[in-house]
């Protein structure tokens, strides 16, 4: 019984190869001046015109048409070779030739197979795993020949993509075709009766796409593939090409595997399951697959379109579901180069580099890092990324080598510095890890990672601006909210003195006028000192020094709180130091509250004086819950940020501040569940004496004594 798809698909035939015979003429007498490589490209169409005249006369099963179709396959894979040729990409990308070669060979061993079926006395197991074969064979000479399409387009130079762009896509269209055909006849177990009909439409389609190509003006219509859809079609192609190389073995282990061929085929199925389930997933796997496909695949390793759409929506992420901005700045930086985490180094109150923020990396120990000057200096004038490793291996061109800190070269997973900076100004140090598979950052990688740089940089300032802007304005209000207090607590003490004053005249017992007027004058020094206390509040005291004892100054704070009972005074050295004395005090009495309010009742609170020979050490001590790492990064010195039910948040603010004003440096050391330790150093006398005394040596302005 005839259908009505095989009388369509002969005509299709012989209109095909009529058109093909033209076209190619055609094209050899020069008429075709857009098509690169016109010699092969009319040898391959003339050939197709033979093997769709071939099969309109005697049928797809005769011999002559099975030889005509293998010939017309090899003849596309030349005429592919060869227009590898138009910007000399076949004498510069050497695996070409052998790719083409290997499909050669397996596209003639497909006659071999055809002819071997009908010729030898095969049994029917023998005789299907034959066709098998031919079949798996088909799909790797398809999906070999489409990656080579592929690359002849993406690769090419921007000047040859339009003149490529046509001919590539007939090629696409053949190869995809037989791909889809072999893929179904290798599914179903036997030929496609509808796809084999479809089949004769190609050579038409095949030179409607090439007649596009011949004229300038429709070669020069956009044709660009994306580098999603290059990586799932290399994925799929590689898929499709381990399919068949299973096939291909499973069936020859059928053939020689004699009685135990059965149970060799299972063995190799679990075996190459087992491969295929480690190897998929793996995320190295897929890296150095995207890798290698930009590499060889593209011009530019970026796509910059999507790397900036990806990148702004890292940064632009709704603030209620997103990880703070420093996380993403980490993040959008390590997506670019593929890393799997990342740290964010920012400076901290005395200029060193201070972790704030980590991605995907919490085994990692940062301690304080301290860059050098030098360091800082070269990082915002030359603006260059460091590779770690080219310093482990003494590639140093920058001599900055011996400036970084030991744990950067100890830790292998450490890649690379990128310094994020904003007008000339450092404003942070992004760490990268090392990606799954670890490249060599090249001219493109430096560009986009600098200005990947400087935009994260203007987004970290703008937010500290922004922080600066908040807090200014909840010390406005909270200066407003003192005035009233202090409005209200002068009016308080105006009263109570006016009673007082009444009380004198007044009163008709004198021990009655003796006690109240000794409790009034009481209340009313007390609210005095209170609003004297107020009016000087953020003041860092008197602005002259005076040299402290520490061992005294330590003994009479102990007894100046309220609780004093639970201070405990374990080592008292002796050190003087330079210090503001009001400013001090109410440092250390903010501190020794905060650990009386932190520590359970009757528990000791530790306070001592130490010196290290440049320094006298105050430290200040408790066994409470502790603090976090986190909290002592961004909540403990936040002002009007507390731990504490009603509290303002502000007096280890005032306290840091008070300190650093008088030249000394705060520092806090904690543990969660084990307690606090607050240590304050403060210049000793005698070394800010021989300080003052060596810069007044050094200063020409000052005249020598007589």
């Amino acid at each position: 019984m005839v259908h009505w798809w095989d009388l369509l698909g002969l005509s299709a035939y012989l209109l095909g190869a009529i058109s093909c015979a033209a076209f190619a003429l055609w094209v050899m007498g020069g008429k075709a001046k857009s098509l690169p490589s016109g010699g092969a490209l009319a040898a391959a169409l003339m050939i197709t015109a033979i093997w769709a005249l071939t099969i309109a006369a005697v049928g797809a099963d005769h011999p002559l048409a099975i030889i005509t179709y293998s010939s017309s396959h090899l003849a596309w894979l030349w005429a592919l070779y060869r227009l590898f040729a138009k910007d000399g990409r076949h004498q510069s990308l050497a695996p070409i030739r052998p790719v083409v070669l290997v499909l050669g060979v397996v596209e003639l061993a497909q006659p071999v197979l055809a002819f071997a079926v009908p010729y030898y006395d095969l049994s029917a197991q023998a005789r299907g795993s034959v066709v098998i074969t031919a079949i798996s064979l088909r799909l790797l000479t398809s999906a070999g020949a489409l990656v080579l399409v592929h690359n002849l387009f993406v690769g090419a130079a921007k000047t040859a993509q339009p003149i490529l762009r046509w001919p590539a896509a007939a090629l696409a269209a053949f190869w995809l075709f037989e791909l889809n055909y072999a893929a179904s006849a290798y599914i179903t177990g036997e030929l496609p009766d509808l796809l084999g009909a479809l089949r004769s439409f190609l050579p038409l389609v095949m030179v409607f796409l090439f007649a596009i190509g011949s004229t300038g003006e429709r070669a020069a219509t956009p044709l660009r593939p994306s580098r999603s859809v290059a990586f799932q079609t290399a994925s799929i192609l590689l898929i499709g090409g381990y399919l068949a190389a299973m096939a291909v073995i499973g069936n020859a282990l059928s053939i020689v595997g004699g009685d135990f061929a059965r149970l060799i085929q299972v063995l190799f199925v679990v075996a190459a399951s087992a491969i295929a389930l480690l190897a998929i997933p793996s995320k190295k796997l897929r890296s150095s697959l995207r890798v290698n496909l930009v590499k060889h695949l593209f011009q530019h390793r970026y796509d910059y379109r999507a790397e900036w759409l990806r990148f702004n929506q890292t940064l632009s992420r709704p603030s209620q579901d997103a990880a703070p901005l420093p996380e993403r700045v980490v993040q959008a930086m390590a997506d670019i180069t593929d890393s799997p985490a990342g740290l964010l180094l920012m400076p901290g109150a005395q200029g060193d580099l201070e972790l704030a923020a980590r991605w995907q990396w919490p085994t990692v120990e940062v301690p304080d890092m301290e860059l050098a000057t030098t360091v800082q200096t070269l990082f915002e004038r030359q603006q260059f990324i460091v590779e770690i490793d080219d310093l482990r291996e003494g590639r140093d061109v920058n001599d900055m080598a011996d400036l970084l800190p030991d744990w950067l070269y100890n830790d292998r997973s450490v890649w690379a510095l990128v310094p994020l900076l904003h007008f000339e100004r450092l404003v942070g140090v992004i760490i990268l890890a090392r990606p799954g598979v670890v490249r060599k950052l090249d001219w493109e990688d430096f560009d986009l990672l600098r200005l990947a740089a400087q935009q994260l940089a203007s987004y970290l300032a703008e937010q500290a601006g922004q922080e600066a802007l908040m807090e200014a304005s909840r010390f406005d209000e909270f200066n407003r909210r003192i005035a009233f207090v202090m409005h209200d607590i002068k009016n308080l003490a105006s009263q109570l003195s006016l009673l007082a004053s009444n009380a004198e005249k007044h009163a008709e017992k004198p021990e009655f006028r003796a006690d109240m007027l000794v409790t009034l004058r009481n209340s009313a020094e007390k609210l005095n000192t209170l609003l004297a206390r107020l009016g000087r509040y953020g003041a860092s005291g008197s602005d002259t020094k005076e040299s402290l004892q520490l061992s005294n100054f330590v003994r009479e704070m102990a007894k100046r709180t309220a609780d004093g009972t639970r201070i405990s005074v374990p080592q008292t050295d002796e050190a003087r130091v330079i210090a503001h004395r009001e400013g001090l005090e109410q440092a250390i009495l903010h501190l020794l509250q905060n650990a009386i309010d932190a520590s359970a009742d009757e528990e000791p609170i530790f306070l001592s004086s130490s010196t290290d020979g440049l320094h006298g050490i105050i430290e200040i001590s408790d066994s409470a819950t502790g603090m976090s790492a986190e909290f002592i990064r961004n909540g403990l010195f936040k002002p009007f940020v507390s731990s504490k039910q009603g509290g303002f948040g502000i007096g280890a603010f005032e306290a840091r501040e008070l300190v650093n004003a008088m030249g000394g440096r705060l520092e806090v050391d904690s543990r969660e569940g084990l307690g606090t330790r607050f240590i304050i150093r403060l210049p000793l006398a005698a070394a800010a004496e021989l300080l003052e005394q060596s810069s007044q040596n050094s200063d020409p302005s000052k005249p020598e004594a007589a």
